[in-house]
């Protein structure tokens, strides 16, 4: 309660209840002259940084996640003018592209370039990696796409995912995030699918949505609706994860890029707790009976936990894919997670492999896996129509 000064109607006498000598049967009263009160002294003003506003969380412009779009899109446009379908394969489709347009649907249905050029512009490819030691490629490859389909679906979930992530946390961190989730989930791609290639961005993609899992675990408490947000968010993971088991489909770079997210997300965006937050920024005035701690001991747990856990698992996969290691050795059932076959479609992914004679204008083509042959009359074949017509035979 405020202090309220005394009216200024208010006036104090002083009662002389003594009897005078004059006259004694008489009471005098005796006013007596009170000074107006005093205005109340203006409150002195509060020296400068006693009260901060408080800002409990800082908020980014985000640049990275789009620069990183347009990145892939730009090497997407790169990658179909090396390719030049009209001069290194025997049929194209939307001609009218010119040396842009794609190679046929039965080579690649996903509207994008020959597997030859794929590897020439540094696809994931394990026995380069191994015997020819291009590790590099482990990063290269999530910079590639494999077709206008796969761009735009990996595309429009990184500006979904990315930005929001890169406006709470930051480009640093989000960037971080990006690039070392793609590097896990090439990883674990290489160690099971070793006879193809393997582009994409869907590493990184699944890091970020790992990452966002790990951070609403690790920032629990600040969270409002948060049972809403973690289903909706386990449904969104496990539905695209689900889309992994179809054939030509690498999930195996979706689960080690998931991993590597949700592990990075404990240790990149953990929150302070807003009791240290707010104390931080509390008047000069206020001191607290007890201190809050910035993280909570849970937090710190999981900092630890995952900070060993990644550089571990990320350590040993790589000493173990340059030494040649097939992880399907070491378990017979994984090949499942990456596609499961059924009446509709197999899973025997294996690129074509034929035999080829050349006499004169005369080539010979035989595939290895089913026998069928084919004769074509053409001088100097390139390595990206031969492999069209392999692909062809095979199919």
């Amino acid at each position: 309660m405020a202090e309220v000064p005394p009216s200024p109607q208010e006036v104090h006498i002083r009662v002389n209840s003594k009897r005078t000598s004059s006259n004694s049967n008489n009471n005098t009263v005796h006013p007596v002259e009170v000074a107006p009160p005093a205005p109340a002294p203006a409150p002195a003003p509060a020296p400068a940084g006693s009260f901060i506003e408080v800002k409990h969380y800082k908020k980014w412009f985000p640049w990275l996640i789009p620069l990183f779009v347009v990145a892939n899109t730009v090497v997407f446009v790169i990658t179909m003018y090396v390719n030049n379908c009209p001069k290194n394969s025997a049929s194209c489709i939307a001609t009218f592209l010119g040396r842009f347009s794609f190679q046929p649907f039965k080579e690649n249905p996903l509207l994008g370039p020959s597997s030859l050029t794929l590897q020439k512009m540094g696809a994931l490819d394990v026995d380069r990696v191994v015997h020819r030691h291009q590790g590099w490629r482990l990063i290269t490859c999530m910079w590639l796409h494999g077709g206008v389909f796969h761009l735009l679906a990996n595309m429009l979930g990184i500006l979904i995912i990315g930005i929001r992530l890169e406006q709470e946390f930051g480009f640093v961190l989000v960037g971080l995030l990006f690039v070392i989730s793609g590097f896990g989930g090439s990883l674990l791609s290489a160690l099971f699918i070793q006879s193809n290639i393997s582009v994409g961005a869907s590493g990184a993609l699944f890091g970020l949505l790992g990452g966002m899992l790990s951070e609403l675990i690790t920032n629990w408490s600040i969270y409002d609706n948060k049972l809403a947000a973690l289903f909706t968010l386990v449904v969104i993971i496990v539905v695209n994860l689900a889309v992994g088991i179809l054939p030509h489909v690498d999930n195996f770079a979706h689960i080690g890029g998931f991993l590597t997210g949700f592990l990075l997300g404990f240790v990149f965006l953990i929150r302070p707790q807003f009791g240290w937050v707010n104390q931080r920024y509390a008047p000069i005035q206020y001191s607290p009976g007890r201190s809050k701690p910035k993280f909570k001991k849970y937090q710190c747990i999981l900092w630890v936990l995952s900070l060993v856990i990644i550089i571990a698992g990320l350590s040993v996969g790589l000493v173990a894919l340059l030494h040649g290691v097939d992880a399907n050795d070491h378990c017979s059932w994984c090949h499942y997670l990456s596609c499961v076959p059924t009446s509709k479609w197999s899973c025997n992914t294996k690129a074509a492999s034929c035999s080829t004679t050349q006499l004169g204008n005369q080539l010979n083509v035989t595939c290895s896996s089913n026998g069928k042959s084919g004769v074509y009359y053409m001088q100097n074949p390139t390595d990206s129509k031969i492999q069209q017509l392999c692909t062809q035979l095979c199919s």
